[in-house]
């Protein structure tokens, strides 16, 4: 596989559950711009959370920071959609049929976007300023923090209550090496919460791709978990489900960023041999060559090291459940099969700087030949000099 499978977050999630089709994907691409998000689809957002955690502050608005204090006043009502935002006929026929599963199945629609805006996230200052809503760890995993934050403006009186209404919870799952994963959240909310992240990132990439999938959670689902084409059902999404789901959207967007990377690489090598099939030689410097070597094998140990492909997550060992959904993920977005893409691709930018560096030395070579050729003939010809000059 080239790329990373086109993914949408189509209309017909559900209808699965109604009438047994399909639906599919689409991977986009983003330009770090307001506008970049697409049209927003007006699915009920309810998402059943555990109820065992202490502490929940507001939602950030479009476009705005979020400050994290005790007693900081609610944001302000989000602005309304734009109207190319409003929903079609088709959107009210699917909002429809939405709302009928959910009433009769007690199933809730859980919309799970995942970006990659940057290539490193410093967790430690995004910890310090968000602490409000961090969610502690429950394993040793350093690589990413999990932050919830809570709709006051779905729910003010409960807010002032004190009463946490659970389906207006909203979690952000950040990892180090530049994922970010938004549950229960719509897409002109998005921007929101990516702001709040885009103050601790470094290496911020001029686009960045984006991936939609879905949760359903069903409380009568008799097994634990049913696998769909873009979505999957769970009897219950828990914070462990929150953060096994996360991590695989997290490698899976990264990781086409650096197929994407080396697609660039193997395509800049297809051009060199073609310029060398018509002219019988290349003008790369050596420099250029040595930047190459470097981004290859720096994209290599990224994708091993920091990614984690092959790094089996300390909830999935402990839980057979969240193992079964682990696994499941990883073979739905073929992490494996599109690393060894990967690897191939590699191994075949390798082979080409193996071979221009040796066109390269033979080139070093041949000018110490001449070199020293041209130093011998000064030689004799100092020396016939010299033998001329004793005769006379």
């Amino acid at each position: 596989m080239e790329l990373c499978r086109i993914r949408t977050f189509q209309k017909s999630l559900l209808r699965p559950l109604l009438l047994h089709h399909a639906p599919s994907r689409t991977l986009e691409t983003l330009v770090r711009s307001p506008s970049v998000f697409r049209p927003r689809r007006r699915p009920p957002l309810l998402l059943l959370l555990l109820r065992s955690f202490a502490s929940v502050s507001p939602a950030p608005g479009t476009g705005r920071d979020l400050e994290c204090r005790d007693h900081a006043p609610p944001p302000a009502p989000l602005p309304p959609p734009p109207p190319d935002e409003l929903a079609s006929d088709d959107d009210a026929y699917y909002h429809e049929h939405i709302l009928e599963a959910t009433q009769e199945d007690e199933s809730r629609l859980v919309p799970v976007k995942a970006y990659f805006p940057c290539t490193s996230i410093n967790l430690k200052s995004l910890q310090s300023q968000n602490s409000f809503n961090v969610i502690p760890p429950t394993s040793r995993a350093t690589n990413y923090v999990v932050l919830r934050y809570y709709d006051v403006k779905g729910d003010p009186e409960g807010f002032k209550a004190g009463i946490i209404d659970e389906s207006h919870c909203h979690y952000m799952v950040v990892f180090q090496y530049g994922s970010i994963v938004l549950f229960n959240v719509s897409d002109h909310e998005a921007d929101g919460y990516l702001k709040i992240v885009e103050k601790h990132a470094s290496g911020l990439l001029p686009e960045m791709r984006k991936d939609d999938y879905a949760v359903v959670e069903k409380p009568t689902l008799e097994t634990w978990m049913q696998g769909g084409l873009d979505f999957i059902i769970l009897r219950d999404l828990s914070i462990d489900g929150i953060r096994t789901i996360g991590s695989v959207l997290g490698q899976s967007i990264a990781l086409d960023y650096y197929i994407r990377q080396v697609d660039g690489m193997v395509a800049e090598f297809t051009d060199i041999n073609r310029g060398m099939e018509k002219t019988g030689t290349f003008t790369m410097e050596r420099k250029k060559l040595f930047q190459l070597v470097g981004k290859a094998n720096s994209n290599l140990a990224d994708v091993i090291l920091k990614l984690g492909l092959f790094e089996r997550s300390d909830i999935a060992w402990k839980n057979a459940n969240y193992a079964q959904i682990w696994e499941y993920l990883r073979d739905e977005y073929e992490l494996t099969q599109r690393f060894g893409n990967l690897d191939f691709k590699l191994k075949f930018v390798e082979h080409n700087i193996r071979f221009l560096q040796e066109i390269l030395q033979n080139r070093k070579s041949d000018f110490l030949e001449w070199l020293i050729i041209i130093l011998i003939s000064v030689e004799i010809l100092i020396s016939v000099y010299n033998i001329v000059q004793e005769q006379m």
